[in-house]
Order: C-alpha cells, then sequence, then structure tokens
C-alpha cells in the first residue's frame, strides 16, 4: 500500500521567550538537516532566519522567518517567530498556518511573560506543542524548576522524556527514557554517542519512566490497558501514546539540551517527526461560501485553498507567503482571491530558506512556500481555485496602543514617505497610519516603542528617507462611567424635495463583557426593545450603525469609546421623509450627544512589568515603579537576583529601559506585556 507523502510533512514554529534561544534552536536545525554547512551565530550576525540587518544589529528575531528542510525522510516547514511583545501579530499570523509548535523555554528562568504570552496564543488556535528546555549548561539550570513553572504558569500536563546527564556546564547529554538509552555529545560533536544509561543514573532514570508510565496510562486508554496488564509499557507504545496525547492537547512532551553547544537537538527533531501532528492529522480547514460552512481536506487533488500569512512589500516587488490548505498551485496558474472578488497569477513558486529561495514548479496541500506576482493579497487573503471560491478565516490583528508622528525633513519626499509608510503597513498590519485631523500630521502607530522604532528605522534604511520622528504617545480609549437613560433625539432636515425624519429614544449604560471576552471595558452592544413596528427593523440596524460611528471619536478627547451598551426603547417614523440615512444620522448624532451627557472615563493602557535586577538594586527599582503610577504584584527571588512583577501604565514607560540600565549599573533587564485598560487620572493625558 502506498504511502500518502502528506504524512512526512510537519509545518512548526519555535515560540518562546525573547533570548530563550529559538533562533539559535533553529540554526542547530538547518546545520544538522544539513540545510546550511557553518552554525549560524546571534551574537555574530550570521543567523539564517535573523537576516534583517535590524534582527542582527538587534540581536534579537524581528520578522517570523520560514525555512524548510528535511529530517529523517521529512519535510520540515518551520517558521522562526519573534519572541519580544511587540511583535505578537507576527506570532500570531504564523500560528495560524502552522500544524505544531516547539515551545523553548530557558533551563534558569522557566515560563517567562512572553513565553506565556505565545503559549495562550497557541491555546487559541489548537496548535499542539512540545517543550524544549534550553541551556541546561548555564548556573543556575535545573529541569525540574523548569517543568514545575510550565505546569503551575500554563497549566498542561508535562510529559518529561528525559534525563539530564550532568549539571550546568558538566551537562553532557541525556537520557532517553521511553528507550532507557543515553545520548552523550562529546566536545565540538555533531552527533550524539548513543549507549546504556550511566550506572549513577539507572535507579533516577527508571523512577523516572515509572512516573512517565503512570502519567501517560492515566490519560491514555490503551496505554492504561497494556499497563494494567504488563505493569509496564513497551517503548512502541509508550511513544503511540505521546503522539496521540500531544496531538490532542492533553499532554505536552518535554525535552531538554543546550542549543549552543549542539547538544540535544537531534532528539528534539526525532520528537518534531515521532509527536507532533502531519497535515493529515489535523481537521480540515473550514471557510464559508455564500454564507454556508465548506470544508477542504489536506488533498493535491481536492480544489485549490491557500491562506496569506505574510507579506514581503519591496521596491521591487511582492513575495507572499502561503500555506497551502488543499489541492495544488502551478507556476502559471490563476487563482481568485475572495476578499478582494479578484483574479491573480501566479508567477513563480518558492520553497522558502529566510531570504533565500528554491524555485518549485507546483505546490501542494500541505505545503508552505511563496510566490511571486500577486498584486494585492495581503496577509490573511484567501486565494481559491477560480471554480470553486472559499473564504478562510483571517488571522486576528491586534489594535495598536502607542503611536508618533512623522514627517519627512525635506518636503518634496513627503510622496515617498506616504509610499514607504504604505509598503509597511501592508507587510505588517499591526501598523497603522493615519493624519491628524488637527495638526495634518501623519500618525504611525504600533504595538510598542520598539516596534515603532523598527519601522521608522525601516524608512530610513530601506527607502533612504530622512524623517523627524515625535515623541510617543499611547492609544487612549473612552468608557461610560455613568450613563443616560430615555435620551431624546430627533433628526429633521427639510431642504426641498423629500426630507429627513428620525426621532429615536435612547438609554446609554456601562457594559462588561463576560470572562469568555476581552475584559471589563471592552466591546459595543447594541439591542432594541422597540414594540409595536414604532421603528421598523431595517431602521434598527441603521441606528446601530449609527451609533459605531460615533464610537470613533469619544466628548474627552476624540478617543474611540468602548465598553457600552446602547439600548433603542422607542422611535417615530414619517411615512415620506424616514429612510435609511435619517436614522443612520439620528443613530450617530443622538449616541454622540448622549456621550456628552453621560459620565465618561478616560481609559489608559497598562501593562504587566517584569523586572530582573540585583538584590541590592530592589530599593530603587521599587521607588521607581511606584514614581511611574506601577502597582507591584509579586517579589520572588531567583539565583541573587529578584524578579518584580508590576502593572504600570504604558504612558509611563517610555524610556525605562534607560532608566533602569542607570539604576541598576547596566545588570538589570525587563519585559512587558499588554494586560488591557485602566482609568486614567485626566492629568496624565499628553
Amino acid at each position: 500500500m502506498r504511502t500518502n507523502p502528506l504524512t512526512t510533512v510537519r509545518n512548526l514554529g519555535i515560540l518562546a521567550h525573547v533570548d530563550a534561544g529559538k533562533t539559535t534552536v533553529t540554526e542547530r536545525i538547518l546545520y544538522l538537516t544539513g540545510t546550511t554547512h557553518k552554525r549560524g551565530e546571534v551574537h555574530d550576525g550570521t543567523t539564517v532566519t535573523d537576516f534583517d540587518p535590524q534582527e542582527r544589529d538587534r540581536g534579537i528575531t524581528i520578522f517570523a522567518a520560514a525555512v524548510s528542510c528535511a529530517w529523517a525522510g521529512h519535510r520540515i516547514n518551520l517558521i522562526d517567530t519573534p519572541g519580544h511583545v511587540d511583535f505578537a501579530d507576527e506570532v500570531e499570523r504564523s500560528l495560524r498556518v502552522l500544524d505544531g509548535a516547539v515551545a523553548v523555554f530557558d533551563a534558569v528562568a522557566g515560563v517567562e511573560p512572553q513565553s506565556e504570552s505565545v503559549w495562550r496564543q497557541a491555546d487559541r488556535h489548537g496548535v499542539p506543542r512540545i517543550a524544549f528546555v534550553n541551556k541546561m549548561d548555564r548556573a543556575g539550570a535545573d529541569l525540574d524548576a523548569a517543568v514545575a513553572s510550565i505546569r503551575e504558569r500554563l497549566h498542561p500536563v508535562p510529559l518529561v522524556v528525559q534525563l539530564p546527564i550532568g549539571t550546568e556546564d558538566g551537562f553532557t547529554g541525556v537520557v532517553d527514557l521511553p528507550r532507557m538509552r543515553a545520548l552523550v555529545w562529546a566536545d565540538g560533536a555533531d552527533t550524539a554517542e548513543e549507549g546504556p544509561v550511566p550506572g549513577t543514573l539507572r535507579e533516577e532514570a527508571a523512577r523516572r519512566r515509572r512516573v512517565l508510565e503512570e502519567a501517560v496510562a492515566e490519560r491514555h486508554p490503551g496505554a492504561l490497558e497494556e499497563f494494567c496488564d504488563r505493569e509496564t509499557l513497551t517503548a512502541a507504545t509508550l511513544t503511540g501514546a505521546l503522539r496521540d496525547l500531544t496531538r490532542t492537547g492533553d499532554g505536552v512532551v518535554v525535552l531538554c539540551g543546550s542549543a549552543y553547544r549542539d547538544r540535544g537537538v537531534e532528539p528534539l527533531l526525532d520528537a518534531v517527526v515521532a509527536y507532533l501532528p502531519s497535515p493529515l492529522d489535523v481537521p480540515p480547514v473550514r471557510g464559508t461560501h455564500d454564507g454556508a460552512e465548506r470544508e477542504r481536506p489536506a488533498d493535491p487533488a481536492a480544489p485549490m485553498a491557500a491562506l496569506a500569512f505574510k507579506v514581503n512589500a519591496t521596491p521591487t516587488g511582492r513575495l507572499t507567503y502561503l500555506r497551502v490548505y488543499s489541492g495544488t498551485i502551478g507556476k502559471g496558474d490563476t487563482v481568485w482571491d475572495a476578499g478582494t472578488r479578484r483574479t491573480e497569477r501566479i508567477g513563480r513558486i518558492l520553497r522558502v530558506r529566510a531570504d533565500r529561495h528554491v524555485p518549485l514548479e507546483r505546490a501542494v496541500a500541505g505545503d508552505i512556500v511563496a510566490v511571486v506576482g500577486l498584486k494585492t493579497a495581503r496577509a490573511g487573503s484567501t486565494l481559491c481555485a477560480p471554480g470553486a471560491p472559499l473564504l478562510l478565516e483571517p488571522p486576528g490583528v491586534a489594535e495598536p496602543v502607542v503611536h508618533v508622528a512623522v514627517e519627512a525633513r525635506r518636503s518634496t519626499e513627503t510622496d515617498r514617505l506616504a509610499a514607504a509608510l504604505a509598503r509597511l503597513t501592508e507587510e505588517d498590519p499591526s501598523l497603522a497610519v493615519r493624519t491628524d485631523p488637527e495638526t495634518a500630521q501623519t500618525v504611525l502607530s504600533g504595538m510598542g516603542e520598539l516596534h515603532l522604532e523598527v519601522a521608522v528605522e525601516r524608512v530610513r534604511r530601506e527607502y533612504g528617507l530622512e524623517v523627524t520622528v515625535g515623541r510617543p504617545g499611547v492609544a487612549y480609549r473612552e468608557t461610560v462611567g455613568e450613563g443616560v437613560t430615555g435620551f431624546v433625539h430627533r433628526h429633521v432636515k427639510q431642504d426641498g424635495g423629500s426630507g429627513q425624519f428620525a426621532h429615536i429614544v435612547l438609554d446609554v449604560e456601562p457594559w462588561e463583557q463576560d470572562a469568555d471576552g476581552d475584559g471589563a471595558g471592552g466591546g459595543f452592544v447594541f439591542r432594541s426593545t422597540v414594540v409595536g413596528g414604532r421603528v421598523p427593523q431595517e431602521y434598527v440596524r441603521a441606528v446601530e450603525a449609527g451609533c459605531r460611528d460615533a464610537l470613533a471619536e469619544g466628548p474627552l478627547g476624540g478617543h474611540p469609546v468602548t465598553g457600552l451598551r446602547v439600548t433603542l426603547t422607542d422611535g417615530q417614523t414619517h411615512v415620506k421623509d424616514s429612510s435609511d440615512t435619517a436614522f443612520r444620522t439620528a443613530g450617530r448624532f443622538g449616541l454622540r450627544d448622549a456621550l456628552r451627557a453621560s459620565g465618561m472615563i478616560l481609559l489608559e493602557p497598562v501593562v504587566e512589568v517584569t523586572v530582573t535586577v540585583p538584590e541590592d538594586g530592589v530599593g530603587g527599582v521599587l521607588g521607581d515603579l511606584a514614581a511611574r503610577r506601577g502597582r507591584v504584584t509579586g517579589s520572588d527571588p531567583r539565583g541573587g537576583a529578584v524578579v518584580v512583577t508590576a502593572t504600570v501604565p504604558l504612558a509611563e514607560l517610555f524610556g525605562y529601559a534607560t532608566r533602569l540600565r542607570s539604576r541598576t549599573q547596566g545588570r538589570g533587564t525587563f519585559t512587558a506585556r499588554p494586560t488591557g485598560y485602566a482609568p486614567a487620572p485626566a492629568a496624565v493625558v499628553r
């Protein structure tokens, strides 16, 4: 019987907190699979996936990079994702098209703030994961402590399949618990030497294998049956059960190693092949057409459907990254963009290796490739066979929280700046550009200070433009603290011919989402309690549309309004002059006036800050956080340092990195992640 080639494909991402070692893991994978012939190093700026000049200058991953390699007869399409919170939207778009992931954790720090965030993102997308505890050669590395933090903060069932051989500088290998064998890496060796479990570790290895067997048998019916019969599990049964538990999300296989020292990456590749799903193991992709839900199987013979998840828009052309879910794409094919409802032509198809590419004649279901020739497709666009339309759900896009004003230093380059910013927003949907109506300045918005720094630097480097950048500001929101009841608005306009008439009565009140939503104060709800047909249904919809128009600018400072519920309780119509337009206008101006009559509250974005600082610098850091209106939520001693967590308004964090370095003689570090919005004192608005 012929094996389906899709069973040998793995589409996975590397996820982690910044500096946990994602890019180094990726580089070692490329080296071991023969894709590269020299180990790339982040500190040397020689990595394959961090190929952008800014990534090499800053030593962090900024843009998700796709690479393709082969291991043990399997094709591995791998995406190295950013670890910094400002680039979480890159992670979101990548997770949308992946079948599995490797979550990398620091053996000293365990679960860090951004590793927790990307784990939650993977939860939302239902992406199966295996965990790799990296940097086992560091001072203070502790596999058990790292696993405990995974269990406590991320709440999976960790299934540890390895026991380290040696500690810290003496870490030389691992015991493979399912097969009860030792894998040891000599200094400078590319591959491990396999041998028996060292005598000093046999008892501990046997105990840990027993713990693993019991954990697996408790959650897997087939393993439980064999465990009850034999009181142990064979390697084959244990491996099969671990595969099933990983793919259903009922367990997370945990491995360990030191990617920098080339130890533990081969077993990690074996685990990717053994445990993570192929395109055939995940449910068929679902989309809609004419309002009906449809499925497309991962079958090269099915009608083609693909999702664009990344666009590189350069002055010389556009490179669009696709995940092909079903069917086959050939060079020169015509495809249908279901979002823009227009046809596009595939010029070339490329197998991707970061910034280098290998031409292909075709791509089939399960492939992740780049194509040249698409003119209008953006991240989130669905491409499908013209004769079988299908619209796939695009990745979500986060709302920007920080903005700066940018302008060209020479007035003659204003148009070039506009074109450069348009290209940036085409590549990165989490960037937004608008013109301030009061100052006529161009405003660039993004997910954080670093996000905007990177964008502005790209304008300078790639487009050769000199730009002036204003002081960063944050994206405030407004919400209703105390609403109004029975607010009457009457819209009457008569200027010859048919006029406009709409009479509405509104109740406005605060609204908090439930636990499944965005949290307190999020969103907008509209409902109607009008009876007796006093306002026809089509006019009710027009009132709702008008109310949504009014949410764009609140009465306190023109900020977007959120966290309110509007109820249409009554109204009147005119037999000739009432229309959708009249009621939409009434909804817009009626809610605007109702908000002015309500008690409004200004909201500011807040972030959770995690500061790692030497013990002798804790006092100064706590005082500085208090001065920034921070609320300390925890303090945890860790290996001669203290990890302080606090909730701080985002507006108070501009320039904090420099301040922290000066207070701690360069020894303090911090990370931040958004946690939502909170009421702001009116005095802090800038």
